[in-house]
C-alpha cells in the first residue's frame, strides 16, 4: 500500500501546475491562453517575466528531486527512478490541467539531478552553450537530453541510461513543433523571452 501511496504521490507532485498557480495567482492571467499555451518554465518566461519564469523553472525542477526522494524519506523499496518518471509525465500530462502540462525538460532535470548530477551538470553546460550561441531555447533543451544520454551511455547503470533515453525521445517528441519552427525560421529565439 505505501509503495502505491509514494507511485501516485510522484504523478500528483509531477502534475502540479506551477506555471498555471503563479500565473494565476500573482498575475490573474492563465498562460495556457498566451504564447504557446504551454504550462512551462518558457511560456512563463515570455508571458509572466523574468520573475515568474524563474519562479516556475525552480518549481517544476524540484517537482522531479522531490518525486524521486520519496523512497528515501519513507523507507520505501520503490525505485526513485520510477517515481521520476512518474513525475515527468505527471507534468506533460496534469491531472490538475486537463492532462495538458509543459515540455518536461525542467522536471526532468530534477529528477536527473538527483540521479545523476555531474551529468545533469554537464548536460546545463550544453544548454547554456547552446542558448547563448543559438538563443533557441528548444534546440537547447533538445541537445541538453541528448548529452544526458550519452553520458549515460558513458559512465550510468543500465537504469538511468534507460531513463535518459525516455527523456531524450520525450523531449524531442514534445519538442516536434518547435523543430518544424526552427527549419522554418520562425521558432521565438531567447531575446524574445527574457
Amino acid at each position: 500500500m505505501l509503495n502505491m501511496i509514494i507511485l501516485l504521490s510522484s504523478y500528483l507532485i509531477g502534475s502540479i501546475p506551477f506555471a498555471l498557480v503563479i500565473g494565476k495567482l500573482f498575475y490573474s492571467t492563465d498562460i495556457r491562453g498566451y504564447g504557446s499555451g504551454n504550462l512551462g518554465a518558457t511560456n512563463s518566461f515570455r508571458v509572466l517575466g523574468k520573475k515568474a519564469g524563474t519562479g516556475v523553472a525552480i518549481a517544476d525542477l524540484l517537482k522531479g528531486s522531490i518525486a524521486c526522494f520519496l523512497p528515501m524519506m519513507l523507507h520505501s523499496n520503490v525505485s526513485p527512478i520510477l517515481c521520476g518518471l512518474l513525475a515527468i509525465i505527471g507534468h506533460a500530462f496534469p491531472v490538475f490541467a486537463g492532462f495538458k502540462g509543459g515540455k518536461a525538460v525542467a522536471t526532468s532535470a530534477g529528477v536527473l539531478l538527483f540521479l545523476a548530477p555531474l551529468g545533469t551538470f554537464s548536460a546545463c553546460i550544453v544548454f547554456l552553450i547552446s542558448l547563448l550561441t543559438s538563443k533557441y531555447v528548444s534546440l537547447s533543451s533538445i541537445l541538453g537530453s541528448i548529452s544526458i544520454l550519452i553520458y549515460s551511455l558513458l559512465f550510468e547503470g543500465r537504469l538511468i541510461t534507460a531513463l535518459s533515453s525516455f527523456i531524450c525521445l520525450f523531449v524531442i517528441i514534445l519538442h516536434r513543433e518547435n523543430i518544424k519552427r526552427i527549419w522554418k525560421g520562425t521558432e521565438a529565439k531567447v531575446g524574445r523571452i527574457f
